[in-house]
């Protein structure tokens, strides 16, 4: 099973431990529509602003080990498509709405990728959880030439022209986060991380920063996905740093259940081993248990408490729409607004079909988003603030460090020897998605 799961195999809360019915109640049925065209790979956006919709389509697990996680995603997407059609719509017309279910299964994501851009002929994809589905369907993009947008934090070290980025890079969000912890909670670091691209290309990049700012890794252990015996690395963690240090955590899934469970157990509270985690949010605190997680942070570009005038609509509107039980996190906001940004380039392309017109029009498009300003990028990628957050007793974030501006995104990481002095820029054809700057 652990070749298929990517990214994030599922995240905290839809671990076993927190009861089959809770996965049962979160695995809703598709929405998928059946679309009656025939396979054109050709102009895969030929047919869809015919009529008084635009068909677009959304692509995330709505079964599977993933679908807890994404179906927020899929919410926060479909909670920005009513807001849209509310307000007169795309170039005159209302958003019609294709859902697709990936059904946690990288080759599947592939296959309803090629169903929505062939049959259906949507002009844009809003989609994938995981790094795992995310190159599953990278190729499928690449070769039809069409556009998806991707919600969530990943480990760079990519920048496809077939990709708009809205969540963060590395440099907005593991390095700042490691800078804060040297200047505040210490200089050595035991490393902590599934054991799949993610977790490993982000240690990567810690160690080699590390390495550059006078800090130290005094351990580094990785668990398959979905394991849960993490009895073994406290024991290494206690060894390694037997008077306190820095925890950064990259573990994903149920994974996160017993790591914090049996700190917590062990002693290691967040007063002397403060854990850093980069895929815990505010629905992985809820299905953990804040009692467990209390005094320990979070690096992310939004959380439920940041105050902004457009957080407190989104708040509001989110809630109203789903539950007042409901809470916001970063993927789905960086889902929101990807649905935003999409609708403010085709307004300026003044088509929704040319694709390569689309593109161009992103480009410097900003939003007043719930996270603050945001500024779209030649790189696909999205200019944003950066934020710390601590775990309070209601489960939310008490905001401890942010930037003072949004943070520029670099795809291609400058601690690692392979990528340091590379840049990508779509808007100038000679340099692309990778080009050497120094």
């Amino acid at each position: 099973m652990a070749r298929r799961f990517g990214r994030r195999k599922f995240l905290v809360y839809g671990s076993a431990t927190l009861g089959t019915s809770l996965l049962l109640k979160a695995c809703g049925g598709s929405q998928t529509t059946t679309a009656e065209s025939p396979t054109d790979s050709a102009s895969p956006a030929a047919s869809t602003s015919s009529g008084d919709t635009i068909k677009v389509g959304i692509l995330h697990s709505l079964s599977g080990t993933m679908a807890i996680s994404e179906k927020s995603v899929v919410d926060a997407e479909q909670l920005a498509i009513k807001e849209i059609n509310a307000a007169g719509g795309v170039l005159g017309k209302q958003i019609e709405a294709i859902v697709e279910d990936g059904a946690s299964d990288w080759p599947t994501f592939a296959e309803k990728a090629r169903k929505l851009i062939d049959q259906d002929k949507v002009p844009v994809v809003f989609g994938c959880w995981t790094s795992a589905s995310r190159k599953a369907v990278l190729p499928v993009f690449e070769e039809k030439k069409h556009m998806l947008w991707y919600p969530v934090q990943y480990e760079g070290q990519e920048c496809s022209n077939n990709i708009f980025y809205t969540g963060a890079a590395p440099n907005q969000q593991i390095e700042p986060s490691v800078d804060w912890l040297l200047e505040n909670k210490g200089k050595e670091f035991f490393l902590v991380g599934s054991d799949y691209v993610f977790p490993r290309t982000a240690n990567t990049i810690i160690k080699a920063q590390l390495a550059a700012k006078g800090g130290k890794t005094v351990g580094e252990d990785y668990l398959p996905l979905g394991n849960t015996e993490v009895t073994a690395i406290i024991t290494k963690i206690r060894a390694a740093l037997p008077n306190g240090g820095v925890i950064y955590n990259t573990l994903n899934g149920d994974s996160n259940v017993a790591f914090f469970k049996q700190m917590q157990g062990a002693g290691l509270g967040p007063d002397k081993y403060p854990v850093m985690s980069v895929s815990v949010a505010e629905e992985e605190v809820k299905a953990i248990g804040v009692e467990y997680l209390k005094g320990h942070y979070a690096a992310w570009n939004y959380f439920q408490t940041v105050e902004t005038p457009a957080n407190q609509k989104f708040v509001a509107a989110f809630k109203k729409e789903y539950g007042d039980d409901r809470v916001t996190n970063d993927p789905m906001e960086a889902a929101y607004i990807a649905v935003y940004l999409w609708k403010q380039a085709v307004e300026k392309a003044k088509t929704v079909d040319d694709l390569e017109a689309v593109r161009k029009a992103a480009y410097g498009q900003t939003l007043e988003a719930p996270e603050g300003t945001v500024t779209m990028e030649a790189n696909h990628h999205i200019a944003k603030v950066v934020r710390i957050g601590e775990v309070q007793d209601d489960g939310l974030f008490k905001i401890v460090y942010s930037t003072d501006k949004a943070v520029v995104p670099i795809p291609w990481n400058q601690f690692v020897t392979e990528t340091k002095g590379f840049a990508c820029d779509w808007s100038d054809p000679s340099k692309g998605g990778k080009f050497k700057t120094t």
